[in-house]
């Protein structure tokens, strides 16, 4: 419960959300390309074939193989949803107004992913935009990563009473069984394990920067989350993932905020 947003742990999950594998490089006398698989006879087809062709276009986009029995799954599907659909308006469902809501806000969803897809092709963001939140990331996070654990109580005189035993020998992981309250760490005696400064809030962050390795601090430190003693372990050299390595999901970041401005310019004009 002491953690901010943490910058590394952020560009650390971009690069590994980011990853994809390789693709194998083609033969150079690559075989003729197999031919679509072959449609098994069909019997009456209640549907366009508009809709055949765009849901078999999405399962293939999705990775499915097209074979002879996935086209029979999609013929069966359907015709099953036009004969559903067919009773449910001799039952007339079609005109609850429920129902009517249901459909005119799905309707709404298809149009409004369109729209947004497009916007954003029109409206790329900026290589140097992504560079900028990518430095400023980096700039956050500082060149260094600190090992530490520390001991969370909710009254100074506990912290300085914990200071005591320690310079006395006592050892840092029993302490923090024994007395530390923050939860996510207190089992494990307190290990935190590696983070940047920008990982922490302020007050922590700068006490472990200030504490040389293999020391613990010689006053308790507070923050909003009670004091604290920190023991710093290790200090290396800060792993930043390449920049190309994360763009994709720095882009993605950075989209999700150019739409969000959009939207706003949007309700605006609409005046609500």
């Amino acid at each position: 419960m002491i953690r901010t947003r943490s910058t590394l742990a952020l560009l650390a999950a971009l690069a590994v959300a980011g990853t994809v594998q390789a693709q194998p490089a083609a033969p150079k006398a690559a075989a003729p390309a197999a031919a679509p698989a072959a449609a098994a006879p069909a019997g009456k087809a209640l549907y366009p074939q508009a809709q055949f062709d765009f849901m078999l276009k999405e399962r293939l986009a999705q990775g499915a193989p097209d074979t002879p029995e996935l086209r029979n799954a999609i013929r069966e599907e359907l015709n099953t949803r036009e004969l559903l659909v067919r009773e449910a308006k001799k039952a007339n469902l079609d005109k609850n107004a429920d129902v009517k809501n249901q459909m005119d806000l799905a309707g709404q969803t298809v149009l409004v992913r369109a729209y947004v897809t497009d916007w954003l092709k029109k409206n790329p963001i900026p290589e140097s935009e992504l560079r900028k939140e990518y430095e400023a990331i980096k700039a956050q996070m500082g060149d260094k990563e600190y090992k530490v654990k520390h001991i969370l109580v909710d009254k100074e005189d506990e912290a300085k009473d914990i200071i005591a035993q320690l310079q006395k020998g006592a050892k840092f992981d029993e302490l923090a069984k024994a007395r530390s309250k923050d939860p996510g760490s207190k089992d494990r005696g307190g290990d935190l394990d590696w983070n940047a400064p920008g990982g922490f809030v302020k007050p922590f962050s700068d006490a472990m920067v200030a504490t040389p390795k293999g020391k613990f601090t010689a006053q308790p430190v507070q923050t909003q989350f009670g004091y604290h003693v920190i023991l710093v372990e290790d200090i290396r050299d800060a792993k930043v993932p390449p920049f190309d390595e994360v763009k994709p999901q720095l882009a993605q970041r950075a989209q999700a905020a150019y739409l969000d401005k959009y939207f706003k310019e949007l309700r605006a004009k609409g005046g609500v």
